[in-house]
């Protein structure tokens, strides 16, 4: 029958275009939809930049890909093997025939299991070095950004690039780039097989091809925006959790458990919704692929039963039961990799999603970075000098006006006024934690800003109001990584601070375990060994903010008497409230709105008896 190769024809040429077309489609158009944070990427772009991670291990995917030869030949092979043992069994060939046979399938079989070990035993170890690099030097470059920028980006939302989006691109180096290698060589070497044994049954699977693309286009651009909210839905939840939980006893206090309950359900159920969506997409998808997939066997069944094809005598093709058992097989190894290949597009436009965020991140420039001729510092007398100096976090709302002053090297300098005067603002910016605006500031005479960053950083030593400590030891909280020095020396600093006292209380000494944020300490506990850890590295400045405000009356003891001792290791300059605790500074600076309305030191500025003195009377009066 002569009037269905025609249509056979038209239609398998038609779906050899398609089957072209959902490859390309793929391979080359770019995402028009922003996922980031406020950058539109294209995936050529997240490639390449994604490949130079890659590129140190690339005879190793080269070596993949090779390994991966193997488990293609034993696609290819193993329907052609089974069609031959059927004709043994028609009695075509010698029952011998069936042993060889059987050895050849088993021994394919074989090297097939063994390559795809081997390359999932290489994917995976190159895989997690490679995400190993990535995260290096993305926690090395949030590192780098300024405190301004950390302070806009959500915590949870940098942990959520660090781990989650980095766990979606080491799945595309480790399974869904050689897959869809190997899918795509699958498809061509399946195809050239079937048209080898019968290009008119080819043709007639080909047919069915246009109705997966047209399913493919559709496919994707729903699971995109899944996809898409998915990954929005998890960067939420992090991000609250990650605030929630580290004020989790500000919620317990004001009996609030129940409202943030209510706000976290409701995070989980736009994320439930979210994956909802994203199951639905697939699961319309795969259905309406093997739909397909068992009408092109129906089709086979029929036409090979109706023997229409084995009747077009002239094509010079015949179709025998063999035939039929090898494309039955065929059409299997030939649809499972056409839907697969959707879906790990699918998966790899999820990775790109992940790096586009990431690389979101590393795009962010640090505000404050060193200047091309910048300097390294190798001492530090301590004379400072802050000139003209104006600064503002918003354009246009300045925080210091204006201000200038000169602490000399040794000299205790204190800062003294109400809240938002900018003392604390003036401690930042001698750090450099921000850049001024206007002005200069000097450290011996050399412009901070032709100072190193580390290096400048290195020569200061900052004693917060809220001490952070670190998961770990008192000893490692103490020494933070500084190398070379000895426990002996450490009890010293400790001693020096009077954080001996309760040091030799605990059970294990310095190995006594510091849980998360310090909590098992008290406030002023977790002060000394800010201060023992500040005197252990020697720094030539030290700066403390607030450094007494939470601390009981008879720790202030101790701690005042510490910093006696620490105003003979160098500059000071201090921040408090507590007027007791900085009487014996040499000089005094009084701030009011940014400007500096006083000066001088405290028996100097009680003469005066002007705001200062003011400030003075009043916590005199409500102490007694």
């Amino acid at each position: 029958m002569y009037e269905y190769f025609p249509l056979l024809l038209v239609g398998g040429v038609v779906g050899l275009f398609a089957l072209v077309f959902i490859i390309a489609y793929f391979s080359i158009k770019n995402r028009k939809e922003a996922i980031g944070f406020d950058r539109n990427m294209k995936d050529s772009e997240i490639a390449k930049r994604l490949l130079v991670y890659a590129r140190p291990y690339k005879w190793n995917f080269v070596l993949v890909l090779f390994i991966m030869l193997f488990s293609i030949a034993y696609d290819i092979a193993a329907p052609l093997l089974v069609g031959e043992i059927e004709r043994i069994i028609a009695g075509d060939f010698a029952l011998s025939h069936l042993f060889t046979l059987v050895a050849i399938y088993a021994s394919i079989l074989l090297v097939s299991l063994v390559g795809t070990y081997l390359q999932a035993l290489i994917l995976q170890k190159t895989g997690q070095k490679i995400i190993s690099a990535l995260r290096t030097d993305l926690f090395s470059h949030i590192e780098s950004l300024s405190h301004d920028q950390l302070h806009k980006i959500p915590v949870g939302k940098l942990v959520t690039r660090v781990t989650n989006d980095t766990d979606a691109i080491s799945m595309m180096f480790t399974n869904i780039l050689v897959d869809l290698v190997k899918n795509v060589f699958l498809i061509v070497g399946v195809l050239t097989a079937m048209l080898c044994v019968n290009y008119q049954l080819t043709l007639m699977v080909l047919c069915f091809v246009p109705f997966v693309a047209l399913f493919t286009v559709i496919f994707r651009k729903f699971s995109r925006k899944a996809h898409r909210k998915v990954k929005d839905g998890t960067t939420a939840i992090n991000t609250f959790l990650s605030e929630h939980l580290s004020g989790m006893k500000i919620i317990q206090i004001f009996n609030r458990e129940e409202r943030k309950k209510g706000e976290f359900d409701a995070h989980n159920r736009t994320l439930g919704k979210a994956k909802r969506e994203q199951i639905f997409v697939f699961g319309i998808f795969r259905p309406m692929v093997y739909m397909l997939y068992i009408s092109s066997v129906l089709c086979l069944l029929y036409l090979g039963g109706r023997g229409y094809i084995k009747d077009s005598s002239f094509l010079g093709q015949t179709l025998t039961a063999s035939t039929v058992v090898t494309f039955y097989m065929y059409i299997s190894k030939f649809f499972n990799p056409i839907q697969t290949l959707a879906e790990q597009f699918n998966r790899l436009q999820s990775a790109f999603a992940s790096g586009e965020k990431i690389f979101t991140i590393f795009d962010m420039q640090p505000e404050v970075v060193d200047e091309p001729d910048a300097i390294e510092l190798d001492t530090v007398k301590g004379e400072i000098e802050f000139s003209h100096v104006w600064f503002s976090y918003v354009p246009g709302e300045w925080v210091l006006k204006d201000v200038s002053f000169k602490v000399k090297a040794g000299e205790t300098v204190a800062f003294v006024g109400s809240t938002g005067s900018g003392k604390t603002t003036i401690l930042s910016l001698i750090c450099r934690n921000f850049d001024i605006q206007q002005g200069s500031i000097t450290i011996d005479g050399v412009d901070i800003r032709k100072i190193k960053i580390s290096s400048l950083r290195r020569h200061f030593g900052q004693m917060l109001q809220d001490v952070f400590l670190f998961s770990g030891t008192v000893r490692s909280n103490i020494l933070l990584g500084l190398d070379g020095v000895s426990d002996d020396e450490v009890m010293e600093a400790c001693r020096y601070v009077n954080a001996d006292r309760f040091i030799s209380r605990l059970g294990k000494g310095l190995d006594e375990e510091v849980r998360e944020r310090g909590n098992n300490f008290s406030a002023g506990q977790r002060q000394l060994l800010s201060f023992a850890r500040t005197i252990i590295h020697k720094p030539s400045v030290m700066i403390l903010d607030e450094a007494t405000a939470n601390i009981d009356t008879e720790t202030e003891v101790l701690i005042q008497d510490s910093l006696e001792k620490m105003m003979n290791v160098g500059t000071m300059l201090m921040v408090a409230h507590r007027l007791s605790t900085i009487k014996n500074a040499d000089n005094i600076i009084m701030l009011s709105h940014g400007r500096i309305v006083e000066e001088g030191s405290h028996t100097a500025l009680l003469e005066k008896k002007g705001r200062y003195y003011k400030l003075y009377q009043l916590q005199y009066e409500n102490r007694k």
